[in-house]
């Protein structure tokens, strides 16, 4: 009995702190992303971006954060108190939950012991993904509405529009995926991709569609309708200030953080690289690997953002019902027919 209550303390405490571990790269990754973003902008509009705050402008997001700290948190007179509260925090909580089940390596071998990268290893973890992802759409509809604002309105209907719209062709994309693999594990997924046996190779317009859906779920340039400050001032998060205008925010940079990493886990490999077994210098060079190719693909987001201009609104949702939808069906079939034949 002893033996079995160590046990269970044993892995509390690893989860605990491989929790801890994530939950505070989530939160840096995401707060560098922004000083990442205003850097590249600053490179493609040959400008120098931040560079007063510390070396280099290194504390940029330091500062930032402590503005949003230390200003003025006002709600509008008419608002619907405790939904305008609410609405920030669900955000922020979505967000964060999705890191869960994210695999960044296989083993981490330490002091006679193996600790699995993964706080969770869901054979449902696409699902727990998709499912959470969607559950976004509700902080979003909800602060909008509770503003009580007609350009926070406007700006909670179009994003909810857009999410719900390019949900489908992800689905789609995803489902693909899963027919090619067999599994709804990320974890099963990166482990089949071993060396340069990656999915990209045998599914690239899954990729490009998964990819494009991507843009649109997080908001991100040109698919950033619902923020759009020449029609909407700010979108859904007018009415947002202090540290509840920094959630909404933050939340988008982690969204946005998520997706990287699930391109890269599903299309490009996640952990895994070719020359190295897998063994402590695979379980030590793992993350590294993962976080490599996830970073490539957030210079990758904000790189679109600086270099193309914003659909219209009609465009946006004819590319999401018209194009995107049936090359994912198509997609799909194709590769139900490549099972069928040739296996996986």
């Amino acid at each position: 009995m002893t033996a079995i209550i160590l046990f269970t303390s044993a892995i509390f405490i690893e989860k605990a702190i491989l929790i801890l571990v994530l939950f505070v790269l989530t939160l840096s990754v995401a707060a560098y992303s922004t000083y990442g973003e205003r850097k590249v902008a600053a490179f493609i509009q040959d400008r120098l971006g931040p560079n007063r705050a510390g070396p280099w402008g290194l504390l940029q997001p330091l500062v930032d954060g402590a503005k949003f700290f230390t200003k003025e948190d006002f709600m509008p007179n008419a608002a619907e108190k405790w939904l305008f509260i609410l609405a920030p925090g669900a955000f922020m909580f979505v967000a964060l939950m999705t890191s869960a089940v994210i695999p960044w390596g296989t083993q981490l071998t330490a002091f006679g012991g193996a600790v699995d990268l993964q706080v969770a290893d869901l054979n449902i973890g696409i699902l727990y993904i998709i499912g959470f992802t969607s559950l976004g759409v509700y902080g979003i509809m909800i602060g909008g509405w509770a503003s009580n604002n007609k350009f926070s309105l406007y700006g909670a209907i179009r994003a909810s529009a857009q999410m719900v719209s390019y949900e489908l062709a992800m689905g789609l994309s995803i489902i693909a995926v899963v027919m090619l693999t067999g599994t709804l594990s990320l974890k099963e997924m990166a482990a089949q991709q071993a060396g340069f046996n990656w999915n990209i190779w045998y599914q690239p317009l899954g990729f490009l569609i998964f990819f494009v859906c991507s843009l649109a779920e997080c908001n991100r340039a040109p698919f950033d309708m619902a923020e759009c400050e020449t029609e909407l001032v700010g979108g859904y998060h007018t009415e947002y200030s202090s540290m509840k205008l920094g959630f909404f925010l933050f939340a988008e940079y982690i969204n946005m953080f998520i997706a990287c990493a699930v391109i890269a886990t599903m299309y490009f490999g996640g952990y895994n690289f070719p020359g190295v077994d897998p063994g402590w210098l695979g379980g030590l060079m793992g993350p590294i690997v993962m976080l490599g190719k996830t970073f490539f693909f957030i210079f990758v987001f904000m790189w679109i953002r600086w270099t193309i201009p914003r659909f219209r609104y009609d465009q946006l949702m004819r590319l999401g019902w018209k194009s995107l939808i049936p090359l994912a069906i198509l997609n799909m079939l194709l590769t139900g027919a490549g099972v069928l034949l040739f296996g996986k």
